[in-house]
């Protein structure tokens, strides 16, 4: 099935990505990565823009209220949901300025992950953490590339995670006690075809993927098979979310980087789709 995407907004962004509704939020919450920026699209279609620091990695709700940032090499608390609220930092995770924190998530039970990659790419020198109750960090899974897209299947027993340069969608099992377990490959993408990168877990299990370099979003049902196809008009697709206020419009951040916008001039902008399936709320973190 081909399904059609649309634009919602300008070329806004130079590296957008991590789409995050929240309805608390009044609508849909994304970054503009590389400005350090976190973008926010409200109910009549503008978009504000915050700085917040060198790099805006994820942005997620907190239980508590407010919400968390994960920026360069620190996690941001705001204890407020306004965009503006004051921001806080839980202490600098580590001091090598080539690795920055790059996508992550949140599981059933609160706990919010944060991946890692390095500035050139450089194979196997980002990890894949869990934050303790205080903030620090805890590498879940070492010597990863691009850590990227994290979500869970609607019953919490299962997690998708990529690290892009493996080409794959791999699943875990998920207990609350043992957390991840028995990782094993979900899918395999073609090089050709793009390679994975965000992603996110509609009501009927299905996994949203969205394909850098592939100007597409897929959707892989629970067995691993493609059955559907979101086309876009621009290559570097970074990553998907649920949203609106019955979470059945797809929201899907694109990038503008490295691109020659005479090409493809609405890279940056952020895009929908009408899947015809709905997603699930955002999992929010305790911390």
């Amino acid at each position: 099935m081909t399904i059609a995407s649309y634009p919602v907004t300008d070329p806004v962004a130079e590296h957008g990505e991590g789409p995050v509704w929240s309805g608390r939020w009044g609508g849909l919450r994304w970054v503009d990565m590389l400005a350090g920026d976190v973008l926010m699209l409200d109910l009549d279609g503008n978009v504000r823009r915050r700085h917040v620091a060198k790099v805006a990695a994820v942005v997620r709700p907190r239980v508590s209220g407010g919400y968390v940032v994960a920026a360069e090499r620190e996690l941001l608390l705001a204890d407020f949901d306004d965009l503006d609220a004051p921001l806080r930092s839980l202490g600098e995770a580590w001091t090598d300025p080539a690795i920055r924190m790059n996508e992550g998530g949140c599981d059933p039970d609160g706990r919010f992950y944060i991946g890692t990659m390095a500035y050139d790419e450089s194979p196997g020198r980002g990890s894949f953490y869990v934050a303790e109750l205080d903030g620090t960090l805890r590498v879940v899974l070492p010597e990863v590339t691009i850590s990227n897209g994290f979500d869970f299947s609607p019953d919490g027993s299962l997690a998708y995670y990529t690290d892009t340069a493996t080409g794959r969608v791999d699943v875990f099992d998920y207990d609350p006690e043992g957390g991840l377990s028995g990782r094993r490959p979900f899918v395999f993408i073609d090089r050709e075809v793009g390679a994975p990168d965000g992603l996110t877990v509609d009501d009927e299990g299905g996994v949203w993927v969205a394909l850098w370099q592939g100007a597409a979003v897929h959707r892989y049902d629970v067995g691993g098979r493609l059955d559907a196809i979101v086309g876009l008009p621009v290559r570097k697709v970074t990553s998907v979310a649920f949203g609106g206020e019955n979470l059945d419009r797809l929201f899907i951040t694109t990038s503008a980087r490295d691109v020659d916008r005479t090409e493809q001039p609405e890279a940056g902008s952020l895009f929908a789709a009408d899947p015809g399936v709905p997603g699930r709320p955002v999992l929010p973190t305790t911390l």
